[in-house]
């Protein structure tokens, strides 16, 4: 008697149908042994849910940005204008805080504190080597969900990375360089060249080849960890006390590592996008840099290889220029305008141009289709916003907070929510993990859900 063929899967039918293109989540394939069916992460319809948070440095031009009216009679302001076209899409929070951000006792470092408490809600250690925070919001939904994908999450960033150092006014460095936090301790590193993201995600090479590549890519990682295995144990035998400590810390990162392959294998082959692969080097324009790590971010959300991101578009206290649209001057320096008519006119041309970014974003995702009669954006929750209102100020209160996506139908949009008092920003953060499936009543220094 033949045994009946296996229920479809998505990932069966990727394997069985020789297709090499990367498809998003068909419902009607899906079954229990899917990621998406196994998890409190799903939408109504059994589509995964995502989870996106974007960084904006140094604060921005509230008078420009802040939007007019409240409710759903509100208006885009001049620096926001990009986002009209996703009204439907978005909805504003106004009159949000981050008490964890404030002086306090600790004196001047506004920009690492806004950096490092925007997705942990917590207050780090003015430290440049003692380096603690808490907890960031991400990291709550990837250590709880993080297994049923390929990558637990996904942290991008514009800048370098650093994790070691001093950088604002005692703060290490890891302070402003980092979103995600892992654990108190623990900063993520994020990634800047859109390449090595996309060949993380899907392999190297061009379209049709990168499956091969990969595979290969594991079996030299295999061997590689084989040889460093056996290394260590012949050094076992012939040194200290003390070095063997150094060793047994080595070899724990050589076990991250062979869980990471024995994850990537258990999930087969990845998909292959119908996408060229970035090029070698991170693009001149600053512009062109976000959008490729954009376009690579929705391609990978929508494949379901990740359901987890922050983006930092640029580190609070960045000085970075704007070429792209002809300023010259530092991003820092501008934010500390003193009220001066040309410093916020270009300040508020910078927070447009982030805003077009933003458009774009939202664009690739509104244009990806998630389930049937849905895209990408519907099932989906993405947050904007930066630690600092005004710059000049180093204010954390009243920050620019944008709610983009549906939520899989859970979020309200094409509205301005406005707090009558200040409110802290880790009630949005619960609600958004709540809203992934995490069970839980509190995140930090929350007092409550938010209704968003």
């Amino acid at each position: 008697m033949s045994r009946p063929p296996a229920p479809w899967s998505r990932r069966r039918f990727l394997r069985a149908s020789g297709l090499s293109v990367a498809l998003p989540f068909l419902p009607s394939l899906a079954n229990a042994s899917d990621a998406a069916a196994a998890s409190g992460m799903t939408t109504a319809a059994g589509t995964p849910l995502r989870l996106v948070y974007l960084y904006v440095p140094n604060g921005v031009n509230m008078t420009h940005w802040r939007p007019q009216g409240e409710g759903d009679a509100f208006e885009f302001n001049r620096s926001t204008q990009a986002l009209a076209k996703h009204r439907d899409a978005l909805q504003f929070v106004s009159n949000l805080e981050n008490r964890e951000a404030y002086i306090h006792r600790d004196g001047a470092g506004d920009h690492a504190r806004a950096n490092a408490s925007f997705l942990t809600a917590a207050r780090p250690h003015k430290s440049a080597v003692d380096v603690h925070c808490g907890i960031s919001a991400d990291q709550v939904v990837a250590q709880k969900y993080g297994h049923l994908t390929r990558l637990p999450s996904l942290e991008l960033s514009c800048d370098g990375v650093r994790k070691s150092g001093q950088c604002d006014s005692g703060y290490s460095c890891a302070y402003q360089f980092n979103l995600s936090w892992r654990d108190p301790e623990t900063p993520i590193a994020p990634e800047s060249n859109p390449r090595l993201v996309f060949e993380r995600l899907f392999g190297n090479g061009a379209h049709g080849e990168r499956q091969r590549n990969y595979e290969l890519r594991q079996a030299r990682q295999m061997s590689v960890l084989d040889f460093v295995r056996d290394e260590a144990k012949l050094l076992d035998r012939q040194i200290s006390r003390e070095d063997r400590h150094k060793v047994d810390e080595y070899l724990t990162g050589v076990r991250e590592i062979e869980s990471q392959i024995a994850k990537a294998e258990a999930y087969g082959l990845p998909p292959d996008p119908n996408m060229a692969t970035p090029a070698d080097e991170i693009p001149d324009s600053y512009r062109d840099h976000m959008r490729t790590l954009f376009d690579v971010l929705a391609v990978a959300l929508e494949t379901d290889q990740t359901r987890v991101c922050s983006f930092m578009l640029a580190h609070d206290g960045s000085n970075r220029t704007f070429r792209d649209i002809g300023i010259n001057d530092a991003h820092h320096y501008l934010s500390h305008h003193k009220k001066d008519a040309d410093r916020l006119e270009k300040i508020a041309q910078i927070d447009a141009f982030y805003c077009e970014q933003f458009a774009y974003f939202l664009d690739a995702m509104a244009s990806r289709t998630s389930g049937e009669g849905r895209s990408l954006l519907d099932d989906s929750m993405i947050v904007y916003g930066s630690g600092l209102s005004d710059g000049d100020r180093h204010n954390q209160d009243d920050l620019p907070i944008i709610v983009a996506g549906g939520g899989g139908g859970t979020l309200q949009r094409g509205r301005h929510l406005k707090f009558d008092k200040p409110t802290p920003m880790a009630n949005l953060h619960l609600s958004l993990i709540q809203r992934m499936g995490v069970e839980t009543g509190a995140f930090s220094d929350s007092t409550g859900a938010m209704p968003v």
